[in-house]
């Protein structure tokens, strides 16, 4: 048999006041409790997400970042995080055999969220005379979390860059590339 609790009045600790609940907990609903608001989410707890995909094809050559795409997102919070997350097909394409080195990293406005030259993720590999010709697929992905420090609006911009001047295209004509930004409470 299941146990029941009757009384009038819940008094405060110290015994200068009373609690009504009158009947709250047993016809309470979702639309009585109050809203939690971002300030009131635990540290941890996903804020937002946004995130854009890209279906159009992008070849570059350069030694240095190329912008691939971008996204921005107005952090709840100074003190929030930012989870920057890239996913992309990419292929290499050369006539000659050669070893090639592949760099993505992420940018905060002007600042380079990655090691340097080195990015964030990079890719690496040999590409064979009797491969001559075709296209070489690879996915190319990183996540990095950033610590923004503001409340106003900030982009991100997904950079990409190769150690050859023999092509990289991002995502090819039959893929997509994404990006993410999840806001972490902090």
């Amino acid at each position: 048999m299941a146990s029941k609790i009757k009384v009038d009045q819940i008094q405060t600790g110290d015994g200068t006041g009373t609690i009504a609940l009158q009947n709250q907990l047993s016809g309470m609903t979702t639309a009585s409790l109050p809203a939690l608001g971002s300030a009131q989410m635990p540290t941890g707890s996903v804020l937002q997400v946004v995130s854009s995909t890209q279906t159009r094809a992008l070849t570059t050559s350069s030694a240095t970042y190329v912008t691939v795409g971008s996204l921005a997102i107005t952090p709840s919070s100074t003190s929030s995080k930012i989870m920057v997350s890239y996913n992309s097909g990419i292929c290499y394409q050369d006539t000659n055999s050669i070893s090639w080195y592949a760099y993505a990293t992420a940018y905060r406005g002007s600042t380079n969220l990655g090691r340097g030259s080195s990015g964030i993720g990079g890719l690496t590999g040999t590409y064979h005379t009797s491969n001559a010709k075709d296209d070489l697929g690879f996915n190319m992905s990183f996540e990095i979390l950033d610590s923004p420090s503001t409340a106003d609006a900030v982009t991100y911009y997904v950079k990409l860059r190769i150690n050859n001047t023999n092509g990289v295209f991002v995502h090819d004509l039959d893929g997509y590339s994404t990006i993410t930004l999840t806001e972490i409470a902090g």
